[in-house]
């Protein structure tokens, strides 16, 4: 194995690993992670429960079929398998990102949180739509970058619960590092994409198609 394609793997294992995750509420009682935080009553509640799981494994496709699209050996070889893998992506992105903003609007404590995982949907859904647009206006550069944002921001997903358990047990409680997590499981994800974005495309010329 390739030193320099390390990244890559440790990169596709993650998303593999929680890519596969909402799997395990089917599994056992529900109620546990951050499950455990919800009161009674929205755990009764059908819609919240319609978007929670709407958005838990689309995203949770997302995820785990995103990584793929990165390989550039692939997707030269693969152009087809691509754009149909492409489509599922923005698809699930979309549907979880709406339904993912339903509930931020319920997050658990207090102000702090909603507005992070808010943004975080907005963010989310506008990239991956404005990258369907470009690359349905023939923009291949546009549309190569703002998929990684788009990535960059649904791998929060993966981000969250590393920093969750590490802030929560520094911080001493749930709630508090939760506040916080809402907004760094994403916000340094976008940072790094953008810094992706600067080194592989600074001397890249526009694509169109």
């Amino acid at each position: 194995m390739a030193i320099k394609k390390i990244p890559y793997y440790v990169l596709a294992i993650s998303c593999v690993a929680i890519g596969l995750y909402p799997a395990i509420y089917f599994i056992i009682d529900r109620k546990f992670g951050l499950l455990a935080s919800k009161s009674d009553l929205l755990l009764a509640d059908t819609l919240w429960n319609t978007f929670f799981y709407t958005h838990i494994i689309l995203g949770g496709i997302a995820l785990l079929i995103g990584w793929i699209q990165f390989n550039k050996k692939f997707r030269t070889k693969n152009l087809k398998i691509h754009k149909s893998i492409g489509k599922i992506y923005v698809l699930c992105c979309l549907i979880s990102g709406i339904a993912g903003f339903y509930i931020a609007l319920h997050a658990t404590g207090g102000i702090s949180p909603k507005l992070g995982f808010l943004a975080m949907a907005i963010v989310w859904f506008f990239t991956t739509l404005f990258a369907f647009i470009a690359i349905k206006n023939g923009d291949v550069i546009k549309h190569q970058k703002l998929m990684i944002y788009s990535y960059a921001a649904c791998f929060s997903a993966v981000t969250l619960r590393i920093w969750l358990p590490v802030l929560t047990i520094y911080l001493g409680g749930f709630l508090s590092a939760y506040k916080i997590v809402a907004w760094l499981s994403w916000v340094p994800n976008i940072i790094v994409a953008y810094f992706i974005i600067k080194y592989q495309f600074k001397n890249q010329q526009p694509i169109t198609i």
